[in-house]
């Protein structure tokens, strides 16, 4: 793929019940897909099943790089979007999070937050196309990528030649999917007919907006400073976004419309060196 990032290649390991976790070693590299034509369009979607939290990689909170994630107390109900990144030959074969052994052809992803495992849908919003994935890893801890896809999941939504895609992600339930396909492994490139989760299809937008949110604040005029040291700086199109949350009122601060992942990219290192590090994307 030509492109760097961080993904954990280690795992969480739990002893005697207690959350003793090892460190997330991460290695910065330049990934890509087999070397040889593999036909990957008929790879089943992952079928949800027994969601109950895996002993492995599951720390209620974890730290990589300086940052530290709380994981979210449930799968069912996660939903966001974001930009995914794939990862292929370079952990093919390796061990996930969860302990499982990472497999490029099937239909599994990475997230940060979710309990593993979780099922979810994953769409496209550029193109409609969409699967349904086993997240069991955790990553990607790069930018501001919300969801790591296998090749697999990443060639049928269409995203190997560009890396990026801008993604709807939503968890699934087994009362949400379709019939399993046979329980017999089935080796790359798959065959069998593609199952399907019944969560509503997402509507593809050609040309979906970005916007990138520094802080939500309670107080106006906390919003009003961070919205006046971004525009002493040069950073344009910053907005102040009044939201009616639980009976209050949140001012958020957001940038944008941003132009494309790149634009993400460019913009998320220039308000993290303005004291901004942890801004968010939004896709309405």
């Amino acid at each position: 793929m030509g492109r760097k990032r961080l993904l954990l290649i280690g795992m969480l390991a739990f002893g005697a019940g207690l959350g003793a976790c090892a460190p997330f070693p991460t290695v910065p590299y330049g990934d890509r897909g087999p070397d040889h034509t593999v036909d990957v369009s008929k790879v089943p979607d992952a079928v949800p099943g027994d969601e109950t939290p895996s002993r492995y990689g599951n720390p209620s909170r974890y730290t990589v790089l300086g940052k530290t994630y709380d994981l979210a107390p449930s799968c069912k109900g996660y939903h966001d979007r974001g930009i995914a990144s794939w990862y292929g030959t370079q952990f093919h074969g390796g061990r996930t999070s969860d302990g499982e052994t990472y497999d490029m052809y099937a239909m599994t992803a990475a997230n940060k937050v979710v309990p593993i495992p979780c099922y979810a849908r994953v769409t496209n919003l550029q193109n409609g196309k969409s699967v349904v994935v086993k997240i069991n890893d955790r990553g990607p801890f790069v930018g501001n990528r919300l969801i790591d896809l296998s090749y697999a999941a990443a060639s049928r939504l269409e995203m190997l030649g560009t890396g990026t895609a801008l993604v709807d992600v939503q968890a699934v339930t087994a009362g949400e999917a379709g019939p399993p396909p046979s329980a017999a492994p089935v080796p790359a490139p798959a065959v069998t007919t593609v199952a399907s989760a019944a969560v509503p299809a997402v509507a593809p937008d050609l040309n979906p907006e970005i916007f990138l949110q520094v802080g939500a604040y309670a107080e106006r005029a906390n919003a009003d400073a961070a919205l006046q040291k971004l525009g002493v700086n040069g950073v344009q199109k910053a907005f102040i976004l009044p939201v009616n949350e639980n009976g209050r009122t949140l001012y958020k601060v957001r940038i944008g419309p941003v132009a494309g992942v790149d634009g993400v990219d460019s913009l998320s290192t220039r308000l993290a060196a303005l004291g901004y590090p942890d801004a968010e994307i939004v896709i309405p």
